[in-house]
Protein backbone atom coordinates (compact mmCIF):
# COMPACT_ATOMS: atom_id res chain seq x y z
CA UNK A 1 0.00 0.00 0.00
CA UNK A 2 1.21 3.52 -0.71
CA UNK A 3 0.37 7.18 -0.24
CA UNK A 4 -1.24 9.35 -2.90
CA UNK A 5 0.53 12.72 -2.64
CA UNK A 6 -0.75 15.82 -4.40
CA UNK A 7 1.12 19.14 -4.13
CA UNK A 8 -0.87 22.12 -5.37
CA UNK A 9 0.27 25.70 -5.90
CA UNK A 10 -1.99 28.62 -6.85
CA UNK A 11 -0.94 28.08 -10.50
CA UNK A 12 -0.94 24.32 -10.97
CA UNK A 13 -0.82 20.79 -9.62
CA UNK A 14 2.93 20.56 -9.08
CA UNK A 15 3.19 16.89 -8.05
CA UNK A 16 0.62 14.08 -8.04
CA UNK A 17 2.01 10.58 -7.54
CA UNK A 18 1.90 7.41 -5.48
CA UNK A 19 4.81 7.27 -3.02
CA UNK A 20 5.99 5.10 -0.16
CA UNK A 21 6.92 7.78 2.37
CA UNK A 22 7.25 11.54 2.78
CA UNK A 23 8.96 13.85 5.23
CA UNK A 24 7.33 17.27 5.60
CA UNK A 25 8.95 20.50 6.87
CA UNK A 26 6.40 21.52 9.52
CA UNK A 27 6.51 24.56 11.80
CA UNK A 28 7.53 22.29 14.70
CA UNK A 29 10.17 20.26 12.83
CA UNK A 30 10.25 17.47 10.29
CA UNK A 31 7.36 15.00 10.25
CA UNK A 32 7.37 11.63 8.51
CA UNK A 33 4.26 10.16 6.96
CA UNK A 34 3.84 6.49 6.06
CA UNK A 35 0.77 4.56 4.95
CA UNK A 36 -2.11 4.42 7.45
CA UNK A 37 -0.94 7.59 9.21
CA UNK A 38 -3.43 9.16 11.61
CA UNK A 39 -5.49 11.98 10.05
CA UNK A 40 -4.06 15.46 10.61
CA UNK A 41 -3.71 18.98 9.29
CA UNK A 42 -0.39 20.77 9.77
CA UNK A 43 1.19 24.08 8.81
CA UNK A 44 4.31 23.82 6.68
CA UNK A 45 7.49 25.83 7.06
CA UNK A 46 9.58 26.98 4.13
CA UNK A 47 11.87 24.01 3.58
CA UNK A 48 12.53 20.73 1.81
CA UNK A 49 10.00 17.93 1.52
CA UNK A 50 11.51 14.49 0.99
CA UNK A 51 9.56 11.97 -1.09
CA UNK A 52 10.43 8.27 -1.32
CA UNK A 53 9.28 6.11 -4.20
CA UNK A 54 10.38 2.45 -4.16
CA UNK A 55 14.15 3.06 -3.76
CA UNK A 56 14.69 6.72 -4.63
CA UNK A 57 14.40 9.87 -2.53
CA UNK A 58 13.40 13.14 -4.20
CA UNK A 59 13.79 16.60 -2.70
CA UNK A 60 11.15 19.28 -3.29
CA UNK A 61 11.38 22.86 -2.03
CA UNK A 62 8.11 24.05 -0.47
CA UNK A 63 7.51 27.72 0.25
CA UNK A 64 5.15 27.45 3.21
CA UNK A 65 1.59 26.21 3.27
CA UNK A 66 -0.50 23.41 4.76
CA UNK A 67 -0.75 19.63 4.51
CA UNK A 68 -3.77 17.39 5.04
CA UNK A 69 -3.22 13.69 5.73
CA UNK A 70 -6.30 11.47 5.53
CA UNK A 71 -6.88 7.86 4.44
CA UNK A 72 -3.49 7.43 2.72
CA UNK A 73 -3.97 10.66 0.77
CA UNK A 74 -1.74 13.66 1.40
CA UNK A 75 -2.83 17.01 0.01
CA UNK A 76 -0.22 19.75 0.21
CA UNK A 77 -1.24 23.35 -0.49
CA UNK A 78 1.73 25.68 -0.89
CA UNK A 79 2.48 29.16 -2.16
CA UNK A 80 5.25 27.83 -4.39
CA UNK A 81 7.11 24.56 -5.01
CA UNK A 82 10.29 23.71 -6.88
CA UNK A 83 12.16 20.57 -7.83
CA UNK A 84 15.71 19.86 -8.94
CA UNK A 85 14.51 20.29 -12.54
CA UNK A 86 13.16 23.81 -11.98
CA UNK A 87 16.10 25.24 -9.99
CA UNK A 88 19.16 26.70 -11.70
CA UNK A 89 22.10 25.40 -9.60
CA UNK A 90 24.36 28.42 -10.15
CA UNK A 91 21.61 30.94 -9.40
CA UNK A 92 20.49 28.96 -6.34
CA UNK A 93 24.00 28.90 -4.86
CA UNK A 94 24.51 32.61 -5.50
CA UNK A 95 21.11 33.46 -3.99
CA UNK A 96 21.88 31.29 -0.93
CA UNK A 97 25.24 32.98 -0.32
CA UNK A 98 23.76 36.46 -0.82
CA UNK A 99 20.84 35.73 1.53
CA UNK A 100 23.24 34.35 4.14
CA UNK A 101 25.34 37.51 4.04
CA UNK A 102 22.26 39.72 4.17
CA UNK A 103 21.00 37.82 7.24
CA UNK A 104 24.36 38.20 9.01
CA UNK A 105 24.40 41.97 8.35
CA UNK A 106 20.72 42.60 9.14
CA UNK A 107 20.01 45.21 11.79
CA UNK A 108 16.66 46.05 13.31
CA UNK A 109 13.64 43.81 13.73
CA UNK A 110 12.06 44.38 10.30
CA UNK A 111 15.31 43.88 8.40
CA UNK A 112 16.06 40.68 10.33
CA UNK A 113 12.61 39.22 9.66
CA UNK A 114 12.86 40.00 5.93
CA UNK A 115 16.41 38.64 5.72
CA UNK A 116 15.42 35.46 7.56
CA UNK A 117 12.50 34.89 5.16
CA UNK A 118 14.79 35.35 2.14
CA UNK A 119 17.40 33.06 3.70
CA UNK A 120 14.85 30.25 4.29
CA UNK A 121 13.66 30.44 0.67
CA UNK A 122 17.21 30.47 -0.72
CA UNK A 123 18.29 27.64 1.59
CA UNK A 124 15.35 25.42 0.55
CA UNK A 125 16.11 25.97 -3.14
CA UNK A 126 19.83 25.31 -2.56
CA UNK A 127 19.15 22.11 -0.60
CA UNK A 128 17.10 20.72 -3.50
CA UNK A 129 20.15 20.77 -5.77
CA UNK A 130 22.72 19.75 -3.13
Amino acid sequence: MSLQVCIMTPNCIFFNEQVEEIILPTNTGQMGVLTNHAPLITALEIGVMLVRTKNDWTKLALMGGFALVKQNQVTVLVNEAESRDTVDPIEAEQAFNAAKQKLEKAEGQKEKVEANFSFKRAKARYQVIA
